[in-house]
């Protein structure tokens, strides 16, 4: 019986092949060698952002005294975010999970991923170095709360354990197969993965570690803007691999979110000069920049979904609402996030998360979208981005604050001492110097 049953589907399998080869052929996922190029390019791009764009960035915003902590910071969270995406994040991320909340562990040291295992058309090792480079940028963005300030171990073993705890389980979600992706949350590129999170983390991290010494009565400006400018440029491109490589193809969405993403881009810069000049008299180039990031960031969720009138309205808002939060931040509350990383990226990913949801629509004449799935309204889709930006805030702010606590039990204190912080973390933690003229 079982005989007979095995013959009979090897004669209807062997029919369809001679009757309909196409048809066997379209089931058949093969590798994408275009699609491949391409993101083997984004993925160089993207860990371009962090090494050297986000350290030169920030880097050149501390004072002199603190820019090798900040570099050193930098690289060092790139080799532990990679080690511990290859240990466990990438399977928590995107294995199998419990309920949609958090990935399995069947893919712990990349044990199912081989030379020709696929994710899609693509090498399943070049989808997890892709995310692995996401994975390294978030954590690296979260140091701009907490510079100048933090002990280099306490840094380290920060960014590890959040990595895993907030990172990993939110990238689930969303992009894993989650509980919001299955609610159809609208984000491309990481409005909520990547820059809520960072957004939100920094924020309880300045708030749990206090002000600098002498904030805000204390002048601290950037010590060399031609560093920081530069790092701004190379996040510029870097973002093309960003959002375009977040298409996982090389077809028009990856265009279409290169192109949305220049524009927001070069609309949050100008509308900040601009609002700058009226309020204070002067453009800065430290203007510039920070509102070149707010397009940036809040462009991010949206790049996949809306159009370039959609994207040019996008970073005005940016430039707009970005720079009113960072006074607000910093000359109302007080607050000493120190390069800005909620007003920009942390509002910047709300406010793109929510536009996200109106401007994909494709009733908006110039300004529509790729269009919204069928039977979804503007309205529905708003209400499920609102759910992704509360969610998202509310467990970041509070995994946040408790992985603080667990550190500053292991290091002895979060921050280093009053003397220290006065003579630098330089010398401090790494016994060398930025610059030794």
């Amino acid at each position: 019986m079982l005989q007979n049953q095995w013959i009979e589907n090897i004669a209807r399998a062997l029919l369809v092949l001679v009757l309909f080869p196409e048809m066997a052929m379209a089931e058949e996922v093969t590798l994408n060698e275009g699609n491949t190029a391409w993101i083997l390019t984004s993925t160089a791009l993207v860990l371009f952002m962090s090494l050297p764009g986000l350290a030169l960035f920030y880097g050149g915003l501390v004072r002199s005294k603190n820019v090798l902590s900040i570099l050193m910071q930098c690289f060092a969270i790139a080799g532990i975010a990679s080690i511990l995406w290859l240990l466990v994040g990438y399977s928590i991320a995107f294995s199998g999970g419990n309920g949609g909340f958090i990935g399995g562990f069947s893919n712990v040291l990349f044990a199912e991923i081989q030379e020709d295992t696929l994710s899609g058309d693509l090498p399943e090792s070049l989808f997890a170095i892709f995310q692995m480079t996401f994975a390294i940028i978030t954590p690296a963005l979260i140091i701009g709360g907490f510079a100048e300030r933090m002990k280099f171990s306490a840094v380290l073993l920060f960014s590890a354990i959040w990595l895993l705890v907030v990172y990993a389980p939110i990238t689930h979600w969303v992009w894993g197969g989650g509980w919001l992706g299955e609610m159809g949350l609208l984000d491309f590129a990481g409005g909520t993965v990547v820059h809520i999170t960072a957004g939100v983390a920094a924020l309880v991290a300045a708030l749990v570690l206090g002000p600098r010494k002498g904030f805000p009565g204390t002048a601290m400006p950037p010590h060399n803007m031609t560093m920081t400018v530069t790092g701004a440029g190379m996040l510029w491109v870097g973002w093309f691999g960003f959002n375009g490589g977040s298409a996982l193809a090389a077809n028009g969405d990856a265009a279409m979110a290169i192109l949305v993403t220049h524009i927001s881009a070069a609309a949050g810069a100008i509308t900040w000069i601009l609002y700058e000049w009226k309020k204070f008299g002067m453009p800065t180039a430290l203007g510039t920049v920070t509102g070149m990031v707010a397009g940036l960031g809040t462009i991010t969720p949206a790049s996949g979904f809306v159009g370039p009138a959609g994207a040019l309205v996008i970073g005005i808002v940016a430039g707009v609402v970005c720079f009113n939060a960072v006074m607000l931040i910093k000359r109302v509350w007080k607050i000493d996030d120190s390069l800005d990383v909620f007003p920009v990226h942390g509002v910047g990913g709300i406010i793109g998360t929510l536009m996200a949801g109106f401007f994909a629509s494709d009733q908006l004449g110039i300004f529509s979208g790729q269009g919204l799935a069928e039977g979804v309204t503007i309205a529905d889709q708003l209400g499920v981005q609102a759910v992704g930006v509360v969610a998202t805030a509310l467990y970041t702010a509070i995994a946040t604050w408790a992985i603080l606590k667990v550190v500053a039990m292991m290091t002895g204190g979060l921050r280093v001492t009053a003397d220290e912080e006065t003579e630098g973390l330089d010398i401090i933690s790494h016994e060398e110097r930025g610059y030794d003229l």
